[in-house]
């Protein structure tokens, strides 16, 4: 595959997480910043390679072989990001573009490597999880801080949110993988939550809370 097949597939595997029964090709386009005809000329051409079942009008779903491919694709990436941070000592707000480039690199033998070298994570540094080198995924029970019960316990386990712009906010805060919470108040009229963490007390807007995973 060329890297611009790769990137295509990558996005349908993301979106068809939430649309398992068909990814429109306004969805594909809008993510990828590009016209909808230049997404049905990438459909057909994946198509063409058993990649993804197509028909005009009726949305785009991954073949089986399709399916595989992406998940070693964003492998790949997730396995690089967990590298540059913890060897490279990037911070997890750099990691996301340059793992972007590092995820075409073709070799499998290298990719194995590296998984071995890393101690073979489930995660990677945001919390999403890393596919095995048979594309099985290790499964965790995930909340939303938006959705938890006052009083108890939490730790973050992930962000719904990568941005960099988010990353650096939580960096501020001293928000990280592992942080643990108490959610004291929920404000009836914004959502609002006012939080325990690293004991201290801190408020949490509600875009902040439904972007933060915590089991």
């Amino acid at each position: 595959m060329t890297t611009s097949e790769e990137n295509y597939l990558k996005v349908i595997y993301h979106l068809s997480l939430v649309s398992p029964k068909g990814v429109n090709t306004n969805a594909i386009a809008g993510t990828m910043d590009t016209k909808a005809s230049s997404v049905t000329d990438m459909l057909k051409k994946l198509s063409e390679k058993e990649l993804v079942a197509y028909q005009k009008y009726q949305g785009v779903t991954l073949t089986e072989k399709g399916f595989h491919s992406a998940k070693m694709i964003v492998r790949k990436h997730r396995l690089w990001e967990v590298f540059l941070v913890e060897k490279l000592h990037f911070s997890w707000d750099e990691v996301h573009d340059i793992a972007e480039e590092l995820e075409h690199i073709k070799s499998e033998s290298l990719i194995n490597k590296l998984d071995k070298f890393l101690g073979f994570p489930d995660f990677d540094p945001h919390g999403d999880p890393i596919p095995n080198a048979d594309g099985e995924i290790k499964k965790v029970t995930k909340l939303l801080l938006s959705d938890v019960e006052l009083n108890k316990e939490y730790r973050c386990i992930g962000v719904k949110d990568s941005s960099s712009d988010f990353l650096k906010y939580l960096d501020k805060q001293k928000i990280a993988l592992g942080s643990t919470f108490v959610v004291k108040e929920k404000e009836s009229f914004d959502d609002t939550l006012l939080v325990e963490i690293n004991s201290k007390e801190i408020t949490i807007s509600n875009k902040i809370a439904t972007n933060l995973y915590v089991h």
